[in-house]
């Protein structure tokens, strides 16, 4: 019975696998919305019920595979604020991800998804906003700003060395780095609130 089963989630993982490679090689030609769930099965080699047995629709496969692009990425404050990162060998998990992996490329090319990926990172802006309102004056609102504003710009950033082929990414991302810690090191409080806003 467990080799029944072992062959089975073997079998489901592998279709799963085919079906999310055959979503990135159609990206590659076109944007999301025109992508078809027969234009997918015909260059999975699969048919229509295969389909439906493991996915819902497309914004299915979709998210499974923003989920594999954006697993284990670490913090963002972890990233920007480590002693580690401000040598020039560190690099952000996410960037790494997308420039190491070809595959994952279409997603962050296609401006149709750009929102579903930003949707996808704030689902861990809680720690980014807390952990930047403990150590801060900034209120919710303006934490919250910022968390946007970095992720936002961090997509904005890759895409724009993606299309132009930049041969030396990680210098630039250690330069924004510096940009981003500078910047949060100006409202950052190391002993007390001793800055507090009057008004």
């Amino acid at each position: 019975m467990a080799d029944k089963t072992k062959k089975e989630d073997r079998r489901v993982k592998y279709t799963k696998q085919v079906i999310k490679e055959s979503f990135l090689k159609l990206l590659e030609k076109n944007s999301f919305p025109k992508i078809t769930v027969t234009e997918l099965c015909r260059l999975a080699e699969i048919n229509r019920g295969t389909f439906y047995l493991h996915y819902y629709d497309m914004d299915d496969v979709l998210d499974d595979l923003l989920s594999d692009m954006l697993s284990n990425t670490s913090s963002v404050m972890e990233h920007v604020l480590s002693e580690e990162c401000s040598s020039s060998s560190c690099s952000y998990p996410f960037c790494d991800r997308i420039h190491s992996n070809d595959a994952f490329r279409p997603l962050l090319l296609d401006d149709t998804i750009s929102g579903r990926i930003i949707d996808r990172m704030a689902d861990h802006k809680e720690h980014y906003i807390t952990w930047l309102m403990s150590h801060s004056i900034l209120t919710f609102e303006e934490a919250e700003a910022v968390f946007y504003f970095q992720m936002n710009g961090c997509l904005t950033i890759n895409k724009l060395m993606l299309r132009n082929h930049c041969s030396d990414w990680k210098k630039i991302q250690k330069v924004i780095d510096s940009f981003i810690r500078a910047g949060l090191e100006s409202f950052l409080i190391h002993d007390q609130r001793d800055g507090a806003r009057t008004d």
